[in-house]
């Protein structure tokens, strides 16, 4: 096996863990303590209620991400939708016909299967919803081909001679601000779904658990994103990064940072997802411009073209190491600590 090949499994199996292993492990261990709560005597209040909803959930995560896993993909396709079209039928069935037949079982079988029942419809309406995205990706692609693929940015040489430039979109934002403002918005909007849910209970219960996930994700989680996408899309600027023979050179709008390379202290660069971003420490500049949630331009996608790698050599040779991350796709360049500059060092 190649290291290339090597990597890509312990990648895989990392996105297996974290995507479907973890997720079915927490809605099995979740759907046992809704099983023991409602035979403990807790009828179908709130909180067994929201033990089954959540489970289920865990088990339609798990499933869909494993088959979105799938090599090759069509394999995956064909059994996500055969499994949904089955399970969609059997809770149906078990809908119009279940209370029938489990008359004549005992209580305890009985509030296992109505335990069972909760948790399917929400592990169903996910995987549901996972055929709709499949569908749905498809008629994009289809309509991708039509038009001309966006590409990230170049590459370009500075006007004034002195290396490379990159022009790109961005968000002078830290990712410590970022994510605290998702986790606040997340705990706020949950709090507020769970206290619906309770002002409601009777209604949830009639419109059923698939009803009430979807709609409080229309009424209350789409709002909230979209608004908090287009606040962060308003502060968008216009910046570049010019990394020249001996200083760095950032712009955002019309200010201008330079960071000479032997003050350089940290730089990170991230060429791909929402968190796509240059962070840079050294002179006293502290920045850090994200152009993954920006607004890109026509024609671009919102992301950062790989580092030249004359970069890689300049930065060697004023003492800043490199350390690279998922796929080359994160650099991290940090000044070496030697004996020399190391705290507590005698001098010689």
């Amino acid at each position: 096996m190649t290291q290339e090949t090597a990597a890509d499994a312990r990648v895989r199996r990392s996105v297996t863990r974290t995507l479907v292993v973890y997720p079915l492990l927490g809605g099995a261990v979740l759907l046992l303590a809704a099983i023991a709560v409602t035979l403990a005597g807790d009828d179908l209040s709130f909180f067994p209620f929201l033990l089954m909803l959540v489970s289920g959930w865990c088990f339609g995560f798990a499933f869909v991400n494993a088959t979105l896993g799938m090599v090759p993909a069509r394999n995956g396709a064909v059994l996500h939708v055969a499994v949904a079209v089955v399970l969609g039928a059997l809770v149906a069935f078990v809908v119009e016909f279940g209370g029938d037949l489990l008359e004549p079982l005992p209580d305890t079988v009985r509030g296992v299967a109505v335990v069972l029942q909760m948790a399917a419809i929400p592990a169903v309406g996910w995987i549901w919803l996972g055929v709709i995205g499949r569908i749905t990706d498809l008629f994009s692609r289809r309509g991708a081909k039509k038009r001309p693929s966006p590409v990230a940015p170049a590459w370009e040489r500075d006007e004034s001679g002195d290396g490379s430039i990159v022009r790109f979109p961005g968000l002078e934002l830290r990712m410590r601000v970022l994510t605290q403002a998702i986790v606040a918005i997340v705990v706020v909007v949950g709090a507020f779904a769970v206290v619906l849910l309770i002002a409601f209970d009777d209604i949830v219960m009639r419109m059923g658990a698939r009803i009430a996930i979807i709609l409080m994700g229309v009424v209350l989680g789409l709002p909230v994103y979209l608004v908090f996408a287009a606040i962060l899309r308003r502060r968008t600027a216009s910046c570049s990064v010019a990394f020249g023979d001996d200083e760095l050179r950032v712009r955002v709008d019309a200010v201008l940072h330079t960071i000479p390379y032997r003050e350089l202290e940290y730089l990170l660069w991230r060429t791909r997802s929402d968190y796509a971003r240059i962070e840079v420490r050294g002179a006293g500049v502290d920045l850090s411009l994200i152009t993954g949630l920006a607004k890109p331009p026509r024609g671009l996608t919102a992301e950062l073209p790989a580092l030249p790698r004359r970069v890689f050599r300049r930065f060697e040779l004023v003492g800043l190491v490199a350390e690279k991350k998922r796929r080359d796709e994160v650099v991290t360049f940090r000044r070496a600590v030697t004996a020399a500059t190391r705290p507590g060092t005698p001098a010689l």
